[in-house]
């Protein structure tokens, strides 16, 4: 009792001058009318946003959910999206309850901008990759499904992200190249043009029919199917070895008959020479012996 006298007894002092508890009652009703009210306002719009907010991110969750049983999206992403929605809505309805309130939000704001500034830096390799893809996206210099060279790596294309690129080697390995590396490095597309070159070489011994065996390669390059007649392909010689003369044979097909047509072609130029005694030599030395 004495406690609780003594705390009333300081309520009702303002300045030193008592208060009538008349008086305390309006000051009490005045803070109920303004500043309790605003409260109470606050409390209401913070559960129901924050109840709302909820809704949004498990009805962000359960559309990841059917969209990923029917193999359309990863489940990570959307994942990462609901939480992040969920983060950033309550964040930003915090910080304007508190201004309604009338608290002072310029240190709120302070931190936030220095947040922005520290993700920023965080982010800067992510950002130089999104303007790249952005750049690549612009100038096409390669699509999905175009075979390309690029950043030491050769392979399919199989998807276009807007932060990397995703492409397929002939032996299956997937790589994935960030967008901000490949928009500056050099690209060479095998696909584009439609058209690919073969090149071979061929080595044939010295004393070998030369003539016979360019004869036996024209004849293989026109019985293949994928092989174009125009473009026309050539079959000359190419250099004087140590060990064997160098018959070029430069063919042109489909790009995407390239590896069939030069398989074909080795394999059957191997088997011509072979049955039309064409020697194709190894490396050899000779050595004469001087008797003094």
């Amino acid at each position: 009792k004495i406690a609780i006298n003594r705390l009333i007894d300081k309520l009702l002092h303002i300045k030193g001058e008592k208060m009538t508890w008349e008086q305390f009652w309006l000051s009490v009703k005045n803070w109920l009318m303004t500043t309790g009210i605003r409260i109470l306002i606050s409390i209401v719009i913070l559960l129901v946003s924050f109840y709302i907010i909820n809704k949004i991110s498990k009805a962000i969750a359960r559309k990841s959910r059917n969209l990923e049983s029917h193999g359309k999206v990863d489940k990570t992403l959307y994942r990462a999206l609901s939480h992040i929605t969920r983060i950033v809505l309550k964040v930003l309805v915090v910080v304007a309850i508190v201004g309604y309130l009338g608290f002072d939000t310029s240190g709120i704001s302070a931190l936030i901008a220095s947040l922005g500034v520290g993700i920023g830096l965080a982010v800067n390799g992510a950002l130089s990759n999104f303007a790249g893809g952005v750049l690549l996206l612009i100038t096409r210099p390669f699509k999905v499904d175009d075979y390309i060279e690029t950043c030491g790596y050769s392979g399919t294309v199989e998807d276009i992200f807007i932060c990397y690129t995703k492409i397929i080697t002939p032996d299956g390995k997937k790589v994935y190249l960030p967008n901000g590396k490949l928009s500056t490095s050099e690209i060479v597309n095998y696909t584009e043009n439609g058209l690919r070159r073969v090149d071979f070489d061929f080595s044939i011994a010295y004393n070998a029919d030369f003539d016979k065996a360019c004869e036996l390669i024209k004849e293989i390059a026109d019985n293949e199917p994928l092989i174009l007649k125009l473009p026309a392909g050539m079959v000359r010689m190419s250099a004087h070895g140590d060990s064997a003369i160098v018959i070029a044979a430069k063919f042109w097909c489909k790009t995407a008959d390239y590896w069939t047509v030069y398989f074909n072609v080795l394999e059957a130029v191997k088997k011509a020479f072979d049955a039309n005694g064409i020697e194709i030599p190894f490396n050899q030395l000779d050595v004469h012996v001087k008797n003094s």
